[in-house]
């Protein structure tokens, strides 16, 4: 990766952070993963391990697919 990129990408989860300043670590850590940070990349920024966040990610996904179920059945 080019220092460009990397100066890029450093700004980037800058603004990102300063925008979900009050937000919870893994809303935070969703936002990252959104806009294309990797795990790792994301650990860093948020200082823990890539397997918390990799824990958080998988949980904030199956709360979305168990909300898309629960819809689903519900409205049959």
């Amino acid at each position: 990766m080019s220092n460009l990129e990397e100066r890029s990408e450093r700004l980037l989860a800058l603004i990102l952070l300063n925008q979900l300043k009050d937000s919870s670590q893994r809303e935070k850590a969703i936002q990252l993963n959104l806009a294309g940070f990797s795990n790792i990349e994301i650990a860093n920024l948020l200082e823990t391990t890539a397997a918390v966040v990799s824990q958080m990610l998988y949980e904030a996904r199956k709360g979305k697919t168990s909300k898309k179920a629960s819809k689903k059945t519900s409205g049959e």
